[in-house]
């Protein structure tokens, strides 16, 4: 009789350990969604690959600091040229893009825009360090600007030309991380348009100096983007970027990878 009951106890115990905690965390894992970010590696500052290996920059760890608000949702990314992001946004092999993109009428036809930006990138002419000539964007007519396809330093480059006789002749950067700086050094083109952190950094990795030269000609407001039907998803990346403003974490990582709070606009 004592070894029935003994038996019976610990089948009991068996059962109820097996049983009600596997069944919480397999209901927590159904309830968890995976979202594919869409980014990049070769932008300083914002989203590349340190000497480990590893892929961060303040886009990067932005969203995983909103990862770590949202448990409902399980953030994973997938890197590619910046070219592409749009088209497999388009295509639903991802979920959003975080690469310090800008709203654009065309942008917001096709896609969804989170309502909260989480970035300002400030935009200056930028040129070569030893280049006294150009000293605002007034110095560029009948002189080559060297930017990325579809970025918003092309969008403004292109508007400013239009309104201004087409005086500029506008070029876009090749495959390479350093393609445009490289076009500085050997005069191929006599500026482009960045941001103070993306200067720094390329100053403290390259022997190819630069500076920023004259006032900010946009400070551009930077998001996240979706496809439309992720609405929820929108929303709930807005909460999270709230909070991450409130409790300061969107300054730190901004000083901390950007060498300023650009968390907020640079206008005064």
């Amino acid at each position: 009789m004592k070894k029935i009951f003994l038996c019976f106890t610990a089948l009991t115990l068996i059962f109820l350990v097996a049983c009600a905690p596997k069944a919480a965390t397999s209901d927590k894992k159904k309830n968890v969604e995976t979202i594919i970010v869409g980014t990049g590696t070769q932008y300083p500052g914002i989203c590349f690959i340190d000497e480990n290996g590893k892929l961060t920059g303040y886009d990067i760890e932005v969203i995983r600091a909103i990862d770590k608000k949202l448990p409902q949702y399980n953030f994973e990314f997938k890197t590619m040229d910046f070219a592409n992001l749009l088209t497999s946004l388009g295509a639903n092999k991802i979920d959003m893009i975080a690469h310090n993109m800008a709203k654009n009428k065309e942008r917001e036809e096709k896609f969804l825009f989170n309502n909260e930006p989480y970035n300002y990138s400030p935009l200056y002419i930028t040129v070569a360090k030893d280049n006294n000539d150009v000293k605002s964007i007034k110095d560029l007519d009948g002189k080559k600007v060297v930017v990325s396809a579809t970025s918003n330093a092309a969008d403004y480059v292109t508007e400013y030309n239009k309104k201004n006789g087409n005086k500029i002749e506008i070029a876009y950067a090749g495959q390479g991380s350093n393609d445009t700086a490289n076009q500085l050094k050997n005069g191929r083109a006599d500026a482009t348009l960045s941001t103070p952190f993306a200067v720094k950094h390329q100053n403290d990795t390259s022997s190819i100096k630069e500076k920023v030269v004259g006032d900010i000609l946009l400070d551009t407001k930077v998001y996240f983007v979706f496809p439309k039907q992720k609405t929820d998803l929108s929303k709930a990346v807005d909460t999270a970027i709230k909070e991450l403003s409130t409790d300061g974490t969107l300054k730190k990582l901004s000083k901390r990878w950007l060498g300023d709070d650009y968390s907020k606009s640079s206008f005064k």
